[in-house]
């Protein structure tokens, strides 16, 4: 991994957010230790080419829906989105984390465990459906965050299952494959299953993970920050 971003308008917008948190930070501890914390995100926004469509994966700080999620399906990725251009022509994640709404990409990106994030792009065979996929993503907006996991109703969704549902729409493809709770590593997890399922354990549930959708044929890898 190379230092510094290899476009120069970027390093040069990269050197100079640096020097003005120096500033910042040279008159307030407080700021000093923010920056510190945050200077990972700020590097790899700078080194990450968004492009509209783009599938964005990260690991959410620890807790226990995280911990069950990423050790469920053996995987570092607890949380995915999408990044699109709002009206004012910002980069922003549609994402469902408690609600389906829009986070600008660099607060998005610092809410991961050290600012780390894998970006995966649609082949370019679907680069014409992407206006229509935007639609249907923003179509979700404003609908609670499904705790229940249920992909048979649509009243409220989760994260990977706002992704597959708006590109399944547009495409008739299927985003990632189905699998059922029963299948993934779920025996670790048992006791936080039945709390959150009211004493049941429901292993026949069907879900999409976001470790199944980065491993989409559709998808592939253009930034990896690992």
């Amino acid at each position: 991994m190379k230092l510094f971003p290899t476009n120069r308008t970027a390093r040069l917008r990269f050197v100079a957010l640096l020097f003005v948190f120096a500033l910042l930070a040279y008159f307030n501890r407080a700021t000093c230790a923010f920056i510190i914390t945050r200077l990972p995100a700020i590097y790899y926004y700078f080194r990450y080419s968004p492009q509209e469509g783009d599938v964005v994966f990260q690991s959410l700080p620890h807790g226990d829906l995280v911990d069950a999620i990423e050790g469920i399906t053996d995987s570092p990725y607890s949380h995915c989105g999408v990044v699109l251009r709002n009206k004012k022509n910002e980069w922003v994640v549609i994402e469902s984390i408690f609600t389906v709404h829009q986070t600008p990409l660099f607060l998005w990106m610092i809410r991961g465990r050290g600012g780390e994030f894998a970006a995966y792009r649609l082949d370019s065979k679907y680069s014409a459906l992407i206006p229509e996929f935007k639609k249907n993503l923003r179509s979700y907006l404003g609908r609670p965050y499904d705790y229940g996991y249920d992909m048979a109703q649509n009243q409220s969704v989760y994260c990977s299952d706002l992704v597959y549902l708006a590109f399944a729409k547009v495409s008739g493809e299927k985003l990632g494959m189905l699998q059922k709770l029963g299948d993934l590593n779920w025996r670790p997890y048992e006791h936080y299953i039945k709390f959150e399922a009211n004493g049941a354990l429901p292993l026949d549930r069907v879900m999409i993970t976001p470790a199944s959708l980065a491993r989409a044929p559709q998808l592939h890898e253009v930034y990896p920050s690992r």
